[in-house]
């Protein structure tokens, strides 16, 4: 889609105001060491990883409340076992760390491990809007879905944003990260087309080792062709270095819209959260 002419220019820095972060249960060290750079308050998502122990993933969102942050633990919805273990989890997340948002995704088993075959089973559950929650987020995918067609996409994401609404709480859509800023304004402007007005979190990859970018876009099927990472700023002739996302955010500031709604950036600290967070406050300082 080219780029719309317009006199609109959103400042990467204002782009970039209120971001939020993804984190693992095992980066909670990391987390207090970089908690001076982070803003009170700031989001900060929890991974739900295969074979971790609950306990640690209760931990960590623990911690991300008490250092401040607003933690928003994942739920994945083929690796729960029960509808009991889903509800005493999400219950002492609320009541041992105040958590009023959630994220839900169906997860990467074919089979499910329990009674949820995908991220819809939870939401219809009726659990988070019992618990308290306030924002349930669900992922968008800019580059398509490995196993839905486009339209497949728009619909469940519709249905998913309209359901969770219904319930009487806010959705919010957090997508899967890319290089190419291209897909991002595309598909939001496909989202607003479609209806759904719902806030949007635009997945950004930290600054990282180009061999780790290239591994993480090979794991989750993100678009690294050739054309795209010279765009970004890498050759995948010459894997030795690390790289930033600094052109991708300078393009995404110059083409997001006021038509385009509430749009932030989420940051997938591929590199370390430390690394990551220095590169964004570096990135908002004025050039």
């Amino acid at each position: 889609m080219p780029m719309l002419q317009n006199d609109y220019h959103l400042s990467p820095s204002r782009l970039s105001d209120h971001y939020s972060l993804e984190i693992t249960a095992k980066d909670v060290d990391a987390l207090h060491d970089s908690k001076a750079l982070i803003a009170p308050d700031t989001q900060i998502a929890i991974t739900f990883l295969p074979g971790e122990d609950p306990s640690s993933r209760l931990a960590a969102t623990q911690a991300v409340r008490k250092l401040g942050f607003e933690p928003m633990p994942h739920f994945s919805a083929r690796r729960i076992d029960s509808l009991r273990s889903f509800e005493t989890y999400l219950h002492a997340a609320v009541a041992q760390a105040g958590v009023t948002r959630c994220f839900v995704v169906a997860g990467d088993p074919l089979l499910p491990e329990g009674p949820f075959s995908d991220s819809a089973a939870l939401i219809a559950t009726g659990a988070f809007e019992r618990a308290g929650i306030r924002t349930l987020g669900v992922g968008g995918h800019p580059e398509g879905h490995p196993h839905m067609s486009e339209a497949q996409c728009w619909d469940v994401l519709q249905s998913k944003c309209a359901e969770i609404a219904g319930r009487g709480m806010e959705p919010l859509i957090v997508t899967q990260f890319g290089f190419n800023a291209d897909p991002f304004v595309s598909w939001l402007d496909n989202l607003r087309r479609w209806g759904i007005d719902a806030p949007v979190r635009i997945g950004i990859p930290g600054p990282a080792g180009i061999k780790t970018l290239l591994r993480f876009a090979g794991r989750c099927g993100v678009g690294a062709s050739t054309a795209v990472m010279a765009k970004y700023g890498i050759s995948i002739t010459r894997l030795i270095g690390t790289a930033g996302p600094e052109r991708l955010i300078d393009d995404l500031a110059a083409r997001i819209l006021p038509s385009h709604g509430d749009v932030r950036l989420h940051f997938y600290p591929f590199g370390g959260i430390e690394r990551t967070v220095r590169w964004i406050e570096n990135h908002r300082a004025p050039r």
